[in-house]
């Protein structure tokens, strides 16, 4: 496989959570230093997560990411960062899907479950408070009804009941096909428009920077970065991730508690030194 020898003009796509952060909410001076030493070199460094907007452009600042692009929502939202906006950033893309079918027939499946519809751009729309520092932005406690009413770009299901293999079981069981998800590390459901996903967006980012194929590096933990890593030509996963998401990358880094993401983009920064 063909690999990039030099940063100037990759792509690099890196999720937050798990990869970037620590499940504690830490990032290390050592990935900042890492992510600022791409950026210096030329690289196009992506944030590519599953949180929302909000939620994306207070880390993407932190990491000294002010200008450029994220990749939010899981794929469903693509940003351009611009300090000179007045938040920021501006939306370039938007994709939305009906959330009601997925919704109505998992509410069945899971009538104690929490729910919640993003808000684009303030939150999200929740069926009940969700416990803190889970989602970001504002939220406000509507009705199911109200839930159900607008196209969204992301709907998360939360069911503290369930296992991860549950619901990847009632998945299957009640057919969502019209929509892509992405089952989280405990009793979370993801669900986006179908046939979107972080890879999808990377690949219309790629093409509309003029980056070559064999220039882009991807790195996350969840199921949610599965498509992703198969995307990029050097996809890497974190060394805590699921067997299923190890398989699907081109090699593993150490875990977050290592540090893993660092000794991947410290190796890329050797290579223009």
């Amino acid at each position: 496989m063909n690999h990039a020898r030099t940063a100037d003009g990759m792509l690099i796509a890196l999720d937050i959570d798990g990869t970037l952060m620590s499940f504690g909410g830490t990032i290390s001076p050592a990935v900042r230093e890492a992510v600022t030493g791409l950026v210096e070199a030329g690289a196009h460094v992506v944030l590519a997560t599953g949180r929302s907007v909000v939620a994306t452009v207070p880390v993407a600042q932190d990491l000294g990411l002010d200008t450029g692009w994220a990749i939010t929502s899981n794929g469903a939202v693509t940003v351009r960062l611009d300090p000179s906006l007045e938040d920021g950033y501006e939306l370039t893309e938007t994709i939305t899907f009906d959330p009601e079918p997925a919704l109505r027939v998992l509410s069945l499946e899971l009538p104690d479950a929490l729910y919640a519809v993003e808000d684009l751009g303030r939150g999200f729309l929740v069926s009940a408070p969700f416990p803190e520092g889970e989602l970001g932005g504002d939220h406000r406690v509507v009705s199911f009804d109200e839930l159900c009413s607008a196209p969204s770009t992301r709907v998360v299901i939360r069911s503290p009941k369930s296992t991860p293999e549950e619901f990847h079981e009632l998945v299957e069981r009640v057919g969502l096909h019209e929509v892509s998800y992405a089952v989280g590390w405990t009793a979370w459901l993801d669900l986006t428009p179908g046939g979107v996903s972080k890879g999808s967006a990377l690949e219309e980012l790629r093409r509309a920077l003029g980056v070559e194929p064999f220039a882009t590096v991807a790195v996350g933990d969840g199921s949610n970065d599965l498509e992703m890593l198969r995307w990029a030509a050097r996809g890497v996963a974190m060394g805590h991730a699921p067997e299923a998401v190890r398989a699907a990358a081109d090699e593993v880094t150490g875990t977050i508690d290592d540090d893993g993401v660092v000794a991947v983009l410290r190796g890329m920064l050797s290579a223009v030194k």
